[in-house]
């Protein structure tokens, strides 16, 4: 049942987007080359990143991810992880290190085919992002793999899958129904730049309503599923406006691995809506916002007081600044004054920057 609330107050945010796994790439070095499109964005830094992840950086990350999130009200995170060199127990040390900061998380690996083998694959073996892949590969099994033994389990999450363009059809059918043998949704990259713009027509048979769907900007056709929304990511990308009002589905939102800051994320999609139709008030974007509480019930059990009220979607949208000041989790008190209290930020914040340091000169 949800909790009275003050005018200062909301209930614990959710991002029902995110990739804790770029906590440490803030300030990564350059790429080889300069990146002229989204593809190779992607080439150049993503997935050079993701390929250099051991366990060891998934899990300071997953922690720092999980500390900001928390210390910016934000109190569930729907994850979706990529590190194709360390695929085997990834998923438990995300839902480990959350847990020990105290955010809840639902996990997900996403299944690629753009890995040609089972060991490490250097950047320069990899396929174009423009390159349909022929047939499913070990990588792909091996993702398949960490979903299946992860929800088996007990973890709570569902199936991964990075985009269609990274995929052969088969595994487009085998992630759908490793979903169904599970009763979970497909949590997965859709039509995000023009080269995945066929995904549509690639997922449209197998789609269902309890599907994330993420970004959905060039989607040229209606597809069941909830519709993840990254505004500031798809504009760092340079994809453009996915329009997410003129769909029927239901939108949430998310980060796309840029913090858990979910109150910014709300004035920036408010701001790129109103830019896009001069009729629209902050009161839809708030509905998004909102909407991601539906796939974490219990974020409603939370309470966060903020530094300003009153905190309704007319104020907020206008309001700059805002910050989480005191977070309570099941009636206990785990931020402060705007810092966590039941963990040791200064330890997560160090041992994060060792990693930093590591990922860094590994790239």
């Amino acid at each position: 049942m949800s909790q009275i609330l003050l005018p200062n107050q909301t209930h614990g945010m959710v991002c029902a987007h995110h990739h804790l796994y770029s906590s440490l790439a803030r300030g990564m070095p350059a790429p080889p080359k300069q990146p002229t499109s989204f593809g190779a964005i992607l080439e150049q830094i993503w997935w050079r990143l993701d390929c250099a992840l051991d366990l060891d950086m998934i899990y300071w990350s997953a922690k720092l991810g999980a500390l900001e999130a928390l210390e910016n009200g934000t109190t569930c995170i729907i994850d979706h992880h990529e590190s194709p060199n360390a695929i085997e127990g990834s998923l438990d040390v995300i839902a480990q290190a959350c847990a020990e900061v105290g955010v809840r998380v639902s996990c997900s690996y996403g299944v690629s085919d753009r890995h040609a083998g089972a060991g490490p694959v250097p950047i320069e073996n990899q396929p174009s992002a423009n390159t349909r892949p022929p047939k499913m590969t070990d990588a792909a099994k091996r993702g398949l793999k960490e979903n299946d033994r992860f929800l088996k389990a007990g973890g709570r999450g569902y199936v991964g899958a990075h985009a269609a363009f990274t995929c052969a059809d088969e595994t487009l059918e085998a992630i759908a129904g490793l979903a169904t043998d599970h009763g979970v949704g497909v949590h997965v990259h859709v039509a995000e730049g023009p080269g995945d713009a066929d995904a549509g027509a690639r997922w449209e048979k197998l789609a269902r309503e309890n599907w994330l769907l993420v970004h959905c900007v060039f989607l040229d056709r209606e597809i069941p599923g909830i519709i993840a929304h990254n505004p500031r990511s798809n504009f760092n990308n340079s994809v453009g406006y996915s329009a997410p009002a003129q769909r029927p589905n239901k939108i949430v939102l998310g980060t796309d691995g840029i913090g858990a800051d979910m109150g910014e994320e709300f004035r920036l999609a408010y701001v790129v809506h109103r830019n896009n139709d001069i009729t629209a008030t902050p009161e839809t974007a708030w509905s998004w916002l909102e909407n991601a509480q539906e796939l974490f019930p219990e974020s409603r059990n939370d309470i966060v007081s903020w530094s300003y009220s009153p905190m309704d979607p007319w104020h907020v949208a206008f309001t700059p600044g805002i910050r989480a000041t005191d977070v309570w989790m099941n009636g206990t008190q785990v931020v402060a004054l705007g810092k966590a209290t039941k963990i040791d930020r200064n330890e997560i914040q160090r041992k994060a920057a060792e990693q930093v340091r590591r990922l860094f000169s590994s790239l």
